[in-house]
């Protein structure tokens, strides 16, 4: 089905917009000397981006989040999850992102200064060194946010978890919160590139505790089943 002329319009102003975010984030990205700033304005750029497309954004039990080193896990419908995400959550949150995204012009260069981690898929021994780097930043008190889904696709539903995240968790003793993402599918769904209006929706999920003897795996499907529940749609 061929879209509405408005809504191509729409859509192109909505790419449009990237770009312009893009620049207009780089100045206090590169710029300003403490990570939490320069964090904290490009979320503040995010937030922007989406109001200006009109998309509304809930955000539910933002409380739970722990207020120490915690992982988050939330859900992956779209290529939005990782701004929407990036605006909701507190600064002190880094992201593990594919090492491809380290390449992109300019987009790579600002999220090496926003502190992102970085992590080969394609390696296995460079990838095995990234978990390392990433446990030990956990270890000394960072928070760090992951889609352990991996990447999406249009089908409705919640994939299966890599562990990685929650092997993390369990090694460095922390809880692990999970994040229930909804409407972003809805938005712009995997293989289309003109976006539709939705209702977004960001939820904190209780959190688990890595402390309570859970191993990866457990910590895994129990962070799984609680997204899928919270959304609702099924394991697939």
């Amino acid at each position: 089905m061929t879209a509405n002329p408005l809504r191509l319009l729409w859509g192109v102003y909505a790419w449009l917009l990237v770009v312009l975010m893009l620049v207009i984030a780089a100045l206090p990205v590169l710029m300003l000397p403490r990570l939490a700033q320069r964090r904290a304005a490009a979320a503040f750029i995010c937030r922007a981006y989406f109001m200006l497309c009109g998309f509304p954004i809930r955000r539910r039990g933002m409380d739970r989040l722990p207020a120490g080193p915690c992982i988050v896990v939330a859900n992956h419908a779209s290529y939005l999850d990782g701004p929407l995400l990036f605006a909701v959550l507190p600064p002190r949150f880094g992201f593990v992102i594919k090492k491809e995204a380290s390449r992109l012009p300019l987009a790579g260069m600002l999220l090496r200064r926003l502190g992102h981690h970085f992590v080969n898929r394609s390696d296995r021994q460079e990838g095995a060194g990234d978990a390392r780097r990433i446990l030990r930043a956990v270890a000394l008190g960072q928070s760090v946010a992951f889609f352990p889904e991996g990447t999406f696709s249009p089908r409705t539903g919640v994939a299966r978890f890599h562990t990685g995240a929650f092997a993390t968790a369990a090694r460095a003793g922390v809880p692990v919160a999970p994040v229930a993402i909804r409407g972003t599918r809805r938005a712009l769904r995997a293989r289309t590139f003109v976006p539709r209006w939705s209702r977004i929706e960001v939820e904190a999920l209780q959190p688990i505790t890595a402390a309570s003897g859970a191993g990866a795996v457990a910590l895994r499907d129990s962070a799984r089943e609680h997204i899928a529940a919270a959304l609702p749609e099924p394991l697939l």
